[in-house]
């Protein structure tokens, strides 16, 4: 015990850790234990094991790397995912169909996501940058130069088109503002255009939501300069002119996705499959589920990416409500632990980063449980840790290494 405290570091934060990730190995094995074997999925949790060593190796480096070193490197870092996630867009390979650019980059017979490697980049680099400020955003002006460091990646994201990843650096802007100690208000206003955006799809709603918009810019003038509030209501303005040639430009099958989120029946062989089965999945669990390695809908393989995307899906099959909520808590444990850790440092930008990445992980997890049971949109996002995938797990464990570097900052 006393070496794993040694070597943790925190280990609380990466004892959690490192359970997800041996609990995701066991679901990957069962997600690979099909009628039929599949050479994709049944070696599945083979290559997560390599993985899996090889993140600890890098996260025992990481977490011993001196504070003032990462926080000089936060910039560099930041530059050097600008250039890889544009070298996606010019030499990026794509795993199916539905990718139009892709999204990996491939170096011989290693092959990774950029767009990983940019959530770092950007929890560092809005932590750097918020960190020097002698005071915290005070109005919303003051919100144009962070929002644009992360608008940068996540736009390089949304072009190769990679929808779901890109919530995750909406979640990365938001923790860390609020934790720098911006208004609430000044917040809801940073998000108005995105909800804005969303409910012009109805004309009375939007109506509704534009002119209580106003009430509320009118209501608190007091604490916004003329031109925050003209850039706000004309930033909502905008959202909703917008909305219908933003739809347009969706490729066909995330249109589809949003619409089988509306209801799953208008195509249930088609778009609609895998929220069907996956629910199907999911609901037949029961309190206690059908067994490790017995789900009927993973081993008949109709459920979609039942080792990446939809491993939430086997776990709720299998192991029923209780696994379901057990796992949902080992989450919620990891997540409280960040939330601690950042309370108790005194440096600025170690409680940013902190933070940050306590925002990366709340949009994962919620976002891939929420579309396994049909409260979010398909975006196709994993579950940290547990799901499978190489470049994503090593990310978690170099966010790990990081929160357990930046526990230690005076």
């Amino acid at each position: 015990m006393t070496l794993f405290r040694r070597w943790a570091g925190d280990p609380i934060l990466v004892g959690l850790a490192l359970t997800l990730s041996l609990f995701g190995i066991a679901m990957i094995y069962s997600a690979g234990v099909l009628n039929v074997p599949s050479p994709v999925v049944t070696g599945a949790w083979r290559r997560q094991l390599v993985w899996l060593a090889l993140s600890l190796v890098v996260f025992t480096f990481v977490s011993r790397v001196r504070g003032r070193w990462i926080e000089w490197a936060a910039l560099p870092s930041y530059l050097a995912a600008v250039v890889l996630l544009a070298a996606v867009l010019v030499i990026g390979t794509g795993a199916g169909p539905a990718e139009s650019v892709g999204r990996w980059i491939q170096v011989g017979p290693l092959r990774f996501q950029p767009s990983e490697f940019a959530k770092v980049a950007a929890v560092l680099g809005i932590a750097w940058f918020l960190s020097s400020r002698e005071s915290p955003p005070a109005g919303v002006r003051d919100l144009v130069a962070p929002s644009a460091i992360v608008g940068v990646l996540l736009g390089l994201v949304v072009l190769q088109p990679d929808l779901g990843t890109a919530l995750a650096f909406v979640g990365i802007l938001f923790a860390v503002l609020f934790w720098s100690g911006t208004p609430l208000l000044h917040l809801f206003l940073l998000a108005s255009p995105g909800v804005a955006l969303i409910l012009a799809f109805n004309t009375i709603v939007w109506s509704v939501y534009f002119v209580a918009l106003v009430l509320v810019v009118y209501l608190f003038r007091y604490r916004l300069y003329l031109i925050e509030s003209a850039g706000v209501v004309l930033a909502n303005l905008a959202a909703g002119t917008i909305a219908l040639p933003v739809w347009s430009s969706l490729a066909e099958y995330q249109r589809n996705r949003l619409l089988v989120f509306l209801d799953p029946g208008m195509d249930p062989r088609g778009a609609g499959w895998n929220l069907i089965q996956s629910k199907v999945a999911i609901g037949s669990g029961g309190l206690t589920g059908k067994g490790f390695t017995q789900g009927t809908q993973k081993r008949l393989d109709f459920l979609p990416e039942q080792h990446t995307d939809f491993i939430f899906s086997v776990i709720g099959e299998e192991l029923g409500f209780v696994g379901a909520a057990l796992a949902i808590a080992l989450f919620a444990a990891l997540l409280y632990r960040l939330v601690l850790m950042a309370e108790k440092v005194s440096d600025p930008f170690a409680g940013l980063v902190l933070f940050g990445i306590f925002g990366a992980w709340v949009v994962h997890i919620f976002i891939n449980v929420g579309m396994t049971v049909g409260i979010v949109p398909i975006t196709g996002i994993p579950l940290p840790f547990v799901s499978y995938g190489g470049t994503f797990l090593l990310t978690c464990w170099v966010m790990t290494g990081l929160a357990v570097r930046m526990a230690q900052e005076e």
